[in-house]
């Protein structure tokens, strides 16, 4: 039961990493593309955890810990840059 759990959140995990990536290719403004990409970071977070649960180790949850600070990072950078026009000051 608890394989068949598994599969089935894996795959809605990944059609919401698609449709991600539909927002990020066809959003209307900068913003909207942030955002996805933003969300993007967190499925593939939830992607490798789960990968890390279904295989039964342990070594794909530091993947998942850079990803989630490289997506912390990208992203405010990115708003900062929307805001003011420059990352660094």
């Amino acid at each position: 039961m608890m394989i068949v759990a598994l599969y089935l959140t894996i795959a809605m995990v990944t059609l919401a990493a698609l449709l991600n990536v539909y927002r990020l290719i066809k959003g209307p403004n900068a913003t909207d593309r942030v955002l996805a990409l933003d969300t993007l970071y967190i499925n593939a977070i939830a992607l490798i955890i789960l990968l890390s649960v279904t295989l039964g180790t342990r070594m794909y949850l530091e993947a998942a810990l850079l990803i989630a600070v490289m997506g912390f990072v990208g992203t405010v950078a990115m708003a900062k840059y929307l805001k003011r026009g420059s990352v660094i000051e």
